[in-house]
């Protein structure tokens, strides 16, 4: 599977009019500590008198803000391209990032060093009992070279950084403490006796939470003596049957069941492996990881190694190692223009391309990293990174690359794109669909994101084109769980 190229550029992402709900996020500058949340689809961009460019950083030319809505869409990615006489020294060089959907604009505050800061997947601090502190503070982005996978080694004096937690439903202490019997007792009624009662199973499970399913199923087998999961599949079939045992494993289970779906049989499902690894945070590659070992009894990086070969499997083992930069870590100019000058002279500056030197950039850095990683490359080579990666490289590890891109820029964006493959041309792959509506889902904000996302790349409502590659129950669940 491969990536179209983004229509008039990225994130351009088109020539369609605004629509209501999403905004492109705005420029900004980088923080000194903390790198901030993504601006809200549809805010206003933050407020505020220009900016200089960062002290310290000797006189680099400014960084053009990106195309506005309303504007005609840029021919080639990220930033526009620059006026003639050059462009104008208030603005700043680099991307921010945008706030939660629906959150107030930024008023140039960023979190408090040593806090976590706000997450982009529903995300939220551990509580007291919940996820344990890492054993180790990851070093700051920027720091001296290290070989491929390892992060670079901690300078003397420097603020640790927070780590990321996991995403809701990757913490087994995540569980929700409320009383499920009622919803517990109409499944079961709904399974029970000649025939099935699917708008029920529908209205009961499409908008269940990451932590209600672990005590939803456990209050359904306490009160009937009976399996969920089993019940659901006698009693359903087909992709229905599909989309209800998805939400019913939760968003960790479901993952662990896609990637030994994805490495099982003849070949591999390097898409599914994608869809799942590519762009998690390190506290949801280490969850995965464990829920791996412990369901299958086998490693999955040993997996992996067993089914992969070459420069894709180095790739990937590079992401489990799960060694990524922290979102709370800082973003720094100057490392961020080394990695653009190693990034080019690691493809176009050179006759072949040294694969693993990227893969080692993309795989290590955090999507804020990533963001200002791409704009800075096409500012400096008039080339959207996006575009050079398609050239460099092909297949499988195109895909991945292309995905840890997008991820930095805008994931609704990115998941909007990637819900649209699953329709387009003949036919529709259905599971693929369902697989990625189901990990859309589980954020109610992210989801809200992805709608907005896909109505202004593709000028269409996404429900309705869903509604049109599909049918019957089938097609009432997966509207159900983006409504």
């Amino acid at each position: 599977m491969s990536y179209p190229p983004p229509q008039g550029g990225y994130p351009g992402y088109g020539g369609h009019s605004p629509q209501p709900g999403y905004q492109q996020p705005p420029p900004g500058q980088y923080p000194p500590q903390a790198y901030p949340p993504q601006q809200a689809y549809g805010a206003p961009p933050p407020q505020g008198p220009p900016q200089g460019p960062p002290q310290g950083y000797g006189q680099p030319q400014a960084y053009p803000p990106q195309g506005q809505y309303g504007q005609p869409p840029q021919p080639h990615g990220y930033p526009p391209q620059p006026p003639p006489q050059g462009y104008p020294q208030h603005h700043s060089p680099y991307p921010q990032q945008q706030q939660p959907y629906g959150a107030p604009p930024p008023q140039g505050q960023f979190p408090p060093q040593g806090q976590y800061p706000p997450q982009q997947h529903g995300q939220y601090p551990p509580q007291p009992g919940q996820y344990p502190p890492q054993q180790h503070q990851q070093p700051p982005y920027g720091g001296p070279s290290a070989p491929y996978g390892a992060p670079p080694p901690q300078p003397y004096g420097a603020p640790p950084t927070m780590p990321t937690p996991p995403s809701p439903g990757y913490d087994p202490n995540q569980v929700a403490h409320v009383d499920l019997s009622g919803a517990a007792d109409a499944l079961r009624k709904a399974m029970k006796g000649f025939g099935t009662d699917e708008s029920t199973l529908i209205r009961v499970l499409a908008h269940m939470t990451p932590q209600e399913i672990p005590a939803l199923k456990q209050t359904y087998n306490q009160r009937h003596h009976r399996s969920l999961e089993s019940d659901v599949e006698n009693e359903c079939g087909g992709y229905f049957e599909f989309a209800l045992l998805a939400i019913l494993r939760g968003p960790l289970q479901q993952d662990v069941w896609c990637i030994n779906n994805a490495l099982k049989g003849a070949g591999t499902k390097e898409a599914l492996l994608d869809d799942i690894l590519v762009g998690r945070s390190n506290a949801d590659i280490r969850a995965i990881k464990t829920a791996y070992q412990q369901k299958y009894r086998r490693s999955l990086e040993a997996d992996v190694k067993a089914d992969l070969s070459a420069k894709t499997e180095r790739m990937y083992l590079m992401i489990l190692a799960a060694s990524r930069q922290e979102e709370s870590a800082p973003v720094l100019p100057q490392a961020v223009d080394a990695d653009v000058m190693e990034l080019h002279r690691a493809t176009e500056a050179k006759t072949g391309t040294e694969q693993l030197t990227v893969c080692s950039i993309l795989t290590n850095r955090s999507d804020g990293q990533i963001r200002a990683i791409a704009q800075a490359y096409e500012h400096k080579y008039r080339r959207a990174l996006e575009s050079v990666i398609r050239s460099e490289f092909a297949g499988h590890m195109e895909d991945a690359l292309v995905r840890m891109v997008r991820t930095g820029a805008d994931k609704a964006m990115r998941d909007a794109i990637s819900l649209d493959e699953c329709m387009k041309g003949p036919g529709t792959k259905d599971e693929r669909l369902t697989q990625r509506v189901t990990a859309v889902h589980w954020d109610r904000q992210h989801a809200a994101q992805v709608k907005g996302a896909y109505k202004h790349r593709f000028g269409k409502d996404l429900i309705s084109r869903i509604k049109g590659e599909t049918s019957g129950d089938y097609e009432k669940i997966l509207v159900a769980m983006l409504e």
